[in-house]
This record gives structure tokens, sequence and C-alpha cells, in this order.
């Protein structure tokens, strides 16, 4: 057998000695973590071992989970990993299915929501998706009719939003419910669009942007000549964020827009259908500059989230007349402030802290044997190659001045101070020879962000040969 194979072998006969009622209780606990999306590893095969076991003794287990992901599976598409207050118009945040699903068995439609989904387990343990399916569809129906009441009847109701808002759980409840009544009253027509899309699209090309555009007119026609014909303007909305998701470069989704108008002026674009395309791009942005206010505070990786904007902020500057002032050209406007404002600070603050750690000390104020911190040093590295990225993206950021001068800095300085470094590296004592050592180091480290490999390997040779001449120097001389 192999290590495989004994390690399922000794899973199963693990659970095989709990009893039935705390495999019940992992069963509930896996499956409410699969459906937020939380899946540590291994959590599918625990849980079909789990599944094994209950059916092998016969005993319902209530399927929450499974009534759960069968549920929301129209839904799957515009799910977002984001926190559950996010402003990405139709869109969902996972973490707000379980407190919605807890809503609908608790409180809007409890006794069917029990009697459906125990019927969704049983037809699942039998192995029969078909049945499983039609149960589903008509769990679905009964919620959108009660979850329809539902928010008409709140209407312009301050307090009964708040009221619903608590029942629900979330803080975007009455937008979180609109979304998900949308998509499930939409599904068909949009699980029909998703069949006729290209899986994916590296490039958004006039003729694919034709083609594209053509199946989702199609699309919208066909429900505008049905009962759902009020539906068509959501229908553009999710239809476009399904396109978006296939592609490439997300921002290439307003070539649609500018398709369906014939041209880049805001005002023609603003009077098709194909607006809504603008303003999911501008709005994934937006949600892009929160995720990079994000990661600076945190002190991760921001490359990716900077390409990101800088490539939607010239997609759209580029592709649409934001000359005029309108609401699309104020939002970019307000995008581009709030990136250069979150970066000029950290920009700024770049040449001071190298300076910091490569400013030349004299050997008293230096403790024997000390070191840079490390920590500093690779703090410090890694705010030089900041520099250097925003420097490729400052004329859409909006901080060429900043990057400029930040970048002028560094390469004045390290090229004047890498030459005293050397020197006291060469007339170092025993005691603060390490630490002016650890400085040439750091000094090598930026030098090949600010000026390439080449120049840092010629700079990490000349600190051999100081380091050469001063073990020289100090060779006692034989009588």
């Amino acid at each position: 057998m192999t290590s495989d194979g004994q390690a399922i072998e000794r899973l199963r006969e693990y659970l095989q000695t709990l009893k039935p009622e705390a495999r019940s209780m992992l069963v509930q606990e896996f499956e409410r973590n699969l459906l937020r999306g939380d899946d540590g590893g291994g959590s599918e095969l625990v849980l079909g071992e789990l599944r094994r076991a209950i059916r092998a003794e016969a005993r319902p287990v209530p399927r929450i989970g499974d009534a759960a992901r069968l549920f929301f599976a129209p839904i799957e598409p515009f799910l977002i990993d984001a926190r559950a207050d996010h402003k990405r118009v139709g869109r969902i945040a996972r973490v707000s299915l379980d407190p919605i699903w807890s809503w609908i068995g608790r409180d809007l439609i409890p006794a069917e929501a029990k009697a459906l989904s125990e019927d969704i387990g049983r037809a699942l343990l039998a192995g029969e998706r078909t049945r499983a399916d039609q149960v589903v569809r008509a769990l679905h129906e009964r919620t959108i009719q009660r979850m329809t009441d539902t928010v008409s009847a709140i209407g312009s109701d301050e307090k009964a939003r708040r009221r619903l808002a608590v029942q629900v759980g979330t803080p975007r409840a009455i937008e979180d419910l609109n979304t998900l009544l949308s998509i499930l009253s939409l599904q068909d027509p949009l699980a029909e669009l998703a069949r006729r899309l290209p899986s994916s699209i590296r490039v958004f090309e006039r003729d694919l942007v034709d083609s594209v555009k053509a199946v989702i007119d199609g699309t919208a026609a066909k429900l505008s000549a049905g009962s759902e014909g009020a539906r068509r303007p959501d229908m553009f909305l999710y239809g476009l964020i399904l396109v978006m998701n296939r592609l490439a470069t997300p921002w290439q989704l307003i070539h649609l827009a500018t398709r369906a108008a014939d041209s880049d002026e805001t005002a023609r674009i603003a009077e098709t259908p194909y607006a809504t395309a603008v303003a999911i791009v501008i709005g994934e942005t937006e949600s892009l500059v929160g995720e990079l206010r994000s990661e600076l505070k945190a002190g991760r990786p921001i490359v990716s989230i900077l390409k990101g904007i800088h490539d939607a902020a010239r997609g759209l500057r580029t592709e649409m007349n934001l000359s005029v002032d309108s609401v699309w050209s104020r939002q970019v406007a307000a995008i581009r402030a709030d990136v250069s404002s979150l970066l000029k600070a950290e920009i700024d603050a770049t040449p001071g802290c190298v300076r910091r750690l490569l400013r030349p000390r004299p050997a008293k104020e230096i403790a024997p044997g000390s070191l840079l911190d490390s920590l500093d040093v690779n703090e410090a590295e890694a705010r030089v190659e900041f520099v250097g990225v925003c420097r490729h993206y400052a004329s859409e950021l909006a901080v060429n001045e900043a990057t400029m001068r930040a970048h002028s800095e560094l390469t004045l300085y390290l090229e004047t101070g890498t030459k005293v470094l050397l020197d006291s590296l060469r007339h170092a004592g025993d005691a603060d020879r390490p630490f002016r050592q650890s400085q040439v180091q750091a000094a090598i480290r930026f030098c090949r962000s600010v000026f390439g490999a080449e120049f840092a390997g010629l700079l990490a040779k000349a600190a051999e040969v100081a380091t050469q001449t001063a073990a020289v120097e100090r060779k006692p001389v034989r009588a």
C-alpha cells in the first residue's frame, strides 16, 4: 500500500472510532468552511470519508453544506474574496453567504428551507443528482418569491431596513439580497450566456468584441421578449461581469462600451446599455485602490496591484475622451489622486531610510561586533524596489515628480556614499569592521535595485579588495 493509501486507511479507522454525533458535527463544520471558501487542504478528502462512514451506518445528518453550495451555485461567478462591506456592484462577498443562508433557513422560509434541504441531502446521498437539482430549483423559486416580498415591503422605511440588516447579519444586507435576487431570477439566461462565451480571452480585439457583443445582445433581446423583460438592465450588468471574468486584462471590458457607441465620447457611451461596462471597470479599479491601501499598511508586496491600477487608468484614459467633464472623468481623476496620495509618502521617505542605514559613523559610535539590523535592511531594500516600480508606472499614477526626486536622491547618495563606505571598511579595526561590512553589503543590495546587477557585482569585488587590503595592513611586520 502506498503512503497515501496508508494515510487514508488510518483516517478511516480514526473516523470509525468517533461517535455518530461527533461525525455529524464534523461534517457540518467542514461544509461550512467550504461554503465560506476556506479549504485548508484535504478538507474534501476528510469530508468524503466522513460521508462514507455516515452512509455505512445509514444515519441521517443535516446536509447544510451541500444544500447551501447547490443553492448558491449560480452565484459563484459573482462571488469575491473581499470584506463583507465591499462596494463592488453586482458582487457578493463569499463570507456573506453563510449568514445569508442562515437567515433564509431561520427567518425567511424556515419550514420550506428545512424540508427542501433535507430532500437535497437525501437525493445526494442516494446519488440522484438530477433530483437534487430539481429540489434546488424549487428552493430558488420559493426564496425568490418570499425575498421579493420582503424587500419590497421595506421600501424606503429606514427603520425596517436596519432591522432586516441586523437579521441578515451582513454589512450590505439590502444590496446583497438585491444582488442575490437578480442573479437567481436570471440564472437561466446567464447560464446560457456563459456557455456561449469564450472560456478565456487573452486579447479583446475588435472581431472578438463584436462576437461577444452579439451574444449579449441576443440574450438581452430574448429576455426583453419574455416575461422577464424588466430584468434586461440587470442582464447587461451580470452578463458583462461574466465577460470580465474571462478577460486576461479586465479593463478591456470597456471595449464593448466604445464599440456599442462607435465613439470614445463619454456622452455617447453613456446612452448605450454598455455604459455599465465603464462603471464596472471603474468600480474594480477603486477596489484595487482599497487593496493597495491595505497592503501598504501591512507592508506586503504591491507590484501586481500597482500594475492593475496603472493599466486600468491608462486604458480608461486612452480608450475614452475624459478631457470633457463627466462623472467618469471625475471618478478616474479621484482614483489617480488617491493613489498619488498613498504612494507619495512612501516614496518621499525612501531616501532618508537609506541614508540612515548607510551613514558613515565614527568608530566610537559603533558597538564592538555589532551589525545593521537585517529587518531594517530588508525594509529599506523593499522601499528602494518600490520606488523603481512606481517610477515605471509614474505617469498614470500621478507620481512623476515624487519618483524622479527620490530616484535622483538615491542615485546621487549611492554613487558618492559607497566610496566613503569602502574607505571606512579599508581602515576599520577589529571592533567596528563587522558593522562596516554590513553597511557595504546593504549598499550592494540597494545598488542592485537602482543600478543593476553589473554595478552591484563591481561594488562587491571592491568590497573584497578593501577587506583584503585591510588584512594586509594589519599583518605584523617581521623583525
